[in-house]
Parts: C-alpha cells; sequence; structure tokens
C-alpha cells in the first residue's frame, strides 16, 4: 500500500493530477482513503482544479463522499451541489445530523435545506427547532446534545447501569435533572463508580457547578470551557433547563475559526474561499482591498511630494527611502499580529493593554536601536556622508518606535469602534508608519543636509 502522511499530500495531488488511467486514480484514492483523516480529505478535493474535481469525486466511496462533503468550504460545497445532477446532491442530505445540517443551512440552497430536515428522526427535528430559537452568533444555536443526564431521584447503582450502554465522548460526569428538567447538580463519573448501588445520586452530586447560557455569544463561551479546566460545560436556559453542552473539542474548533478568519482577513480574503474560486469571485474580494491601498499609497505619496525639492538636491533620500518604509511596515505589523490574535483569543483587555503598550514600546526601542545603528553604518559605508548616516539612524529608530505604537493602538482602536481590526488593521498601520517614516526621513534630511 501506498502510504500519504498528511506531510506527503502534496505528492498525492500531484499523483492524482499527473496520472492518466481511471485504475491508477482509484489506486491512489483507496489508500488516501486508508491513511488520510477526513479533513485532509477534504482539503486534496479542494486541491483539485474544478474541471478535474468530478471524476475524482465519483471514483469515491459514499461514505467518503458524505464525510468530505460536510467538511467543505462554503464555495465548495455550494459548487459540488450546484454540479451534481439532484438524485445525487439529495442523496448526499440523506445521513445529514442536526449539528451538520445546522452548518449547511447558511450555505445551501433552501431546498436541499427542507430536504435534510424531513430525513431527521423526531428526537433530530426536536434538536434542530430548539437551534432556531437562537441566532447563529449565540451558543444556543450550536448545542451539542450527546450527554447523559438522570433524574435526581435515581440511585448510584440506576446510574451505573446507565454507564454501562456507553458514556458520551468528553465525559467526566453526568447531570442531575429535575422533574421538570431543570439542572440542579452534577455527579463526577469517578465518584459514581467507587459509590454504593443504594447511595442517592444528590448525596454524590456538586450543586456549585459551572454553567453557561443559551444566550452566550457563542466565542465567549468557547473561551469560558477553554479555561475552565473542565471536559464540557452544561448549557441552560432562562429557565435553568438543561439544553445541551459545549465541549472542549468544540470550544478549540471554534476558537481555530476565529483565527483561520482573522488570517483570511489580513489579507482582505474570505476564510472559505475556495482555492479555485471563480476568478470573478477571487477578483472581487481582493480588489476591493486593493482599492482601499492605493488611496493610502496615494496619501503616503502625497507626503513625499511635499519634500520634493529636497529628494531633487539629495537623491540618496530616494535610494534610502525603501529601506525606512519597509522597516516601520514590518515591526508594525508583527506588532499588529500579536495584538490581533490577542484579542481574538481574548487575552487583550483594558486592564493589561498599558501594559502591553509599554512591552511592545521597549521592544521597538532595542530593535530600534540595533538596526538603526547597522543601517546608519551601512547608510555611511555606502554615501560616505556621515550627517546622511545620522539622518536615516534617527528615521529608522523613531519610525520603529511609532510602529510598535500603532501596532497596539490602531487594533484596539477599531476593536472598541466594533471594527475587525484583521480586516483593516493592516492598510492603516502600512499607512502610519509610511507617513511616519517619509515625514520624519525627510523632514531630516531637509533640515541636516541642505
Amino acid at each position: 500500500m501506498i502510504e500519504y502522511p498528511v506531510d506527503q499530500l502534496p505528492q498525492l495531488i500531484n499523483d492524482l493530477l499527473q496520472c492518466d488511467t481511471t485504475e491508477r486514480k482509484n489506486k491512489l484514492l483507496a489508500d488516501a482513503q486508508l491513511t488520510l483523516s477526513t479533513e485532509h480529505l477534504s482539503l486534496l478535493f479542494e486541491a483539485i482544479p474544478k474541471e478535474q474535481r468530478l471524476e475524482i469525486w465519483q471514483l469515491l466511496d459514499e461514505d467518503t463522499q458524505h464525510e468530505i462533503f460536510v467538511n467543505l468550504s462554503e464555495d465548495s460545497c455550494l459548487w459540488l451541489l450546484q454540479t451534481l445532477e439532484d438524485t445525487e446532491a439529495f442523496k448526499l442530505l440523506d445521513e445529514v445530523n442536526v449539528e451538520e445540517l445546522l452548518e449547511l443551512e447558511e450555505v445551501i440552497p433552501e431546498r436541499f435545506v427542507e430536504y435534510a430536515k424531513k430525513q431527521l428522526d423526531e428526537a433530530q427535528t426536536k434538536q434542530y427547532d430548539l437551534a432556531q430559537q437562537y441566532p447563529p452568533e449565540q451558543l444556543g444555536h450550536w448545542l451539542g446534545f450527546d450527554f447523559l443526564k438522570v433524574s435526581e431521584k435515581l440511585t448510584a447503582g440506576g446510574a451505573k447501569k446507565l454507564l454501562h450502554k456507553g458514556l458520551p465522548q468528553y465525559s467526566e460526569v453526568i447531570y442531575l435533572v429535575s422533574r421538570k428538567g431543570s439542572l440542579i447538580g452534577e455527579v463526577a463519573v469517578n465518584d459514581l463508580i467507587k459509590a454504593s448501588d443504594t447511595d442517592n445520586l444528590m448525596t454524590l452530586a456538586n450543586h456549585d457547578f459551572s454553567s453557561l447560557h443559551a444566550d452566550d455569544d457563542l466565542y465567549e463561551a468557547a473561551e469560558v470551557v477553554i479555561h475552565s479546566e473542565k471536559m464540557a460545560l452544561p448549557v441552560v436556559n432562562v429557565d435553568n433547563k438543561l439544553l445541551g453542552r459545549l465541549t472542549i473539542a468544540s470550544a478549540y474548533e471554534l476558537r481555530q475559526e476565529i483565527a483561520d478568519e482573522a488570517a483570511a482577513k489580513a489579507g482582505g480574503l474570505r476564510e472559505d474561499e475556495d482555492l479555485f474560486a471563480s476568478v470573478r469571485k477571487s477578483a472581487k474580494n481582493r480588489g476591493i482591498w486593493l482599492g482601499i491601498n492605493l488611496a493610502t499609497a496615494f496619501l503616503a505619496s502625497w507626503f513625499i511630494g511635499l519634500f520634493g525639492a529636497t529628494i531633487e538636491q539629495v537623491v540618496a533620500l530616494a535610494v534610502l527611502m525603501p529601506v525606512v518604509a519597509s522597516m516601520g511596515g514590518i515591526a508594525g505589523s508583527q506588532t499588529l499580529t500579536v495584538i490581533v490574535r490577542g484579542l481574538a483569543l481574548g487575552q487583550v483587555t483594558d486592564s493589561n493593554r498599558n501594559a502591553l503598550l509599554k512591552k511592545e514600546l521597549r521592544v521597538g526601542a532595542v530593535n530600534g536601536l540595533v538596526w538603526a545603528f547597522v543601517i546608519g553604518l551601512l547608510t555611511f559605508l555606502w554615501f560616505n556622508d556621515l550627517m546622511l548616516s545620522i539622518t536615516i539612524t534617527v528615521a529608522i529608530l523613531l519610525n520603529l518606535v511609532a510602529a510598535s505604537l500603532a501596532g497596539v493602538v490602531i487594533p484596539s482602536i477599531l476593536n472598541k469602534m466594533k471594527i475587525d481590526p484583521a480586516l483593516s488593521g493592516s492598510v492603516i498601520l502600512t499607512t502610519v508608519t509610511d507617513i511616519v517614516g517619509f515625514v520624519t526621513f525627510l523632514g531630516l534630511g531637509s533640515l541636516l543636509l541642505l
């Protein structure tokens, strides 16, 4: 068998695209289905150009098709449904569960959603209807229903019999509910196993437990679970009725979603953009931010134009300007990345922002001193001009400190204004560092060199 561990995924993609026989492709895909996770099979499928995807798709077995389908990005999922015959597309939705349908319904056409809803059993339909009571940004829309709850009047012996039937993953406790379904306590599985069969669960229960509310913000709730040191936390409604739970695995997935979205937006992209999305769609997604960047670039150019006479007399300033701009841009981007990530993970608050700002300013000052000296020395060796060397040394130092300041302040302000700092922070930051760098460098040049 040919094995394709994750780090050899590019080789498998090459093999599939280069081989010219269906038999060989069948062999490669059969091996891939045995060795790759569902997530990586989805990545493999999306890495195939669209004109060849359908051929690859038809060589996969039905179970793998379903697993890949529910893990595809929004663009790829919609493309697949629109490309397949209706009978094949509907067949993909036969085994969709509640959690998968809730994700798909935001992407796929309504007729497919209605078909999938009809395939749910009675229990799943109730879960789906419950989720619809909450908007997608709230925890109640994305509840996990694989947990064990028992009556408060049950004995330890009765609860143990339920354990023998199997315990859902990430379960370290079972939940005690009243006759009306209100959450009143939780019993650790380890304590239950050690208890006498005649013990009442209420005597074993922990009544001082943490819970989440269905109205909670989805991503904030995920952070609560991650920092709770629990495998899962129960979710209740306004009447304290137990609705579901949020597991540590789901919480980390949600955190990763934030990070992926931030990384995509930092480049002016959509997180779910298909690798082979249409030229029109990709150009539209990226073109907007190219236009914004153009406007800021003209603003920086206008400031340069203010020192046109200086540049005409000291040509070396024009030669060295890119050095000043690039050093400030890189330093600012480094700080910006740290702050945006901290904001996304809930680590940056009003209480620690000043301390973080002081730390980043010190970093900017240290790097500024080191690299300003290096650049000043290289400039002197290149142009043999002491005043020019001093000019760029001071400009680099000030620009790196300003870049560090901007890298903290800009995303913080944008976040308070409810504007995604990952989306627009880098454009504003680049403008600030360019203007500060050019004005400082050319201004000092006017004073010291003319």
